[in-house]
């Protein structure tokens, strides 16, 4: 369980950077240059957080620009802030992991996609998704999805996601189209889809016949000439019906044979 230990002034040379542990954003470098500044001015007004893995041994959890502004400050000012003030956190990796992710979220509008790594290892390290949700602030639902989808994510559609090119509604929709592929056709299904977010949507060619249409002009020439009578073949009622479907297949012929056989239905098409 996450907990403060004490508020404490360490050496700041036993702060240490974990391997698992980082800023949910790259270190922004204009705004360390910001902190250096105000530290030399004002002080650090808001102490580092740390979690103590064993005793006397810190690891950063929490104000990675700060940190490295005052690495900074210590480089161009020797004997500068050999001490500084520190919030010293104890618990397990994973939950030194979500406290970081929780920190910094808190901070900046984070992007859904800067959860997902911490939710899959708090998921892999046997937090209930109810736990999850709640150490996140967020909805067990919401837990569940990223669980469900992401680890099998393709890389491509992640990274659409991360610059906020495709919605999460939409990557999940082809994550789970992904996963209902038949073997064999995941990568396929979301090859296609991707292809489609890059060059949008094809639009399809314009129907040549609706039912709707071709019921508005039958109506209306039935008014004009209400004895009209049509002989028609077999084939003549299957290149009708092709075209009311909007089939693509062998279209001229059937245009051809219909405009033949039923000039009312075809006759205004521009006017439409």
């Amino acid at each position: 369980m996450i907990a403060t230990k004490r508020h404490d002034y360490v050496p700041f040379g036993t702060i240490h950077l974990h391997p698992s542990i980082a800023n949910h954003r790259p270190v922004n470098r204009e705004k360390v240059l910001h902190y250096k500044d105000d530290i030399l001015r004002n002080g650090l007004l808001e102490p580092l957080v740390v979690w103590e893995r064993n005793h006397g041994e810190y690891f950063l959890i929490g104000g990675f620009h700060r940190f490295h502004a005052i690495d900074l400050i210590r480089k161009e000012n020797p004997g500068y802030y050999d001490r500084v003030d520190v919030r010293v956190v104890a618990g397990e990796l994973e939950e030194m992991r979500a406290l970081n992710l929780k920190l910094n979220a808190d901070r900046l509008d984070a992007r859904l996609t800067e959860y997902f790594d911490t939710v899959v290892f708090l998921n892999n390290a046997n937090w209930s998704k109810e736990r999850i949700a709640t150490f996140l602030d967020r909805s067990v639902s919401w837990v569940d999805e990223i669980v469900r989808f992401v680890p099998s994510m393709d890389p491509r559609l992640r990274a659409l996601l991360d610059a906020g090119k495709v919605s999460w509604s939409r990557a999940k929709a082809i994550c789970r189209a992904a996963l209902q592929a038949e073997p064999g056709r995941e990568r396929e299904v979301v090859d296609a889809a991707l292809a489609e977010i890059e060059n949008g949507p094809q639009a399809r060619p314009r129907r040549v016949l609706t039912p709707k249409s071709a019921k508005r002009r039958l109506a209306a020439h039935m008014q004009r000439e209400p004895n009209a009578t049509y002989t028609v073949s077999a084939q003549d009622l299957l290149s009708l019906v092709a075209l009311l479907a909007g089939s693509r297949d062998q279209e001229q012929e059937h245009l051809e044979r219909v405009r033949a056989k039923f000039p009312a239905l075809i006759a205004d098409e521009a006017a439409d």
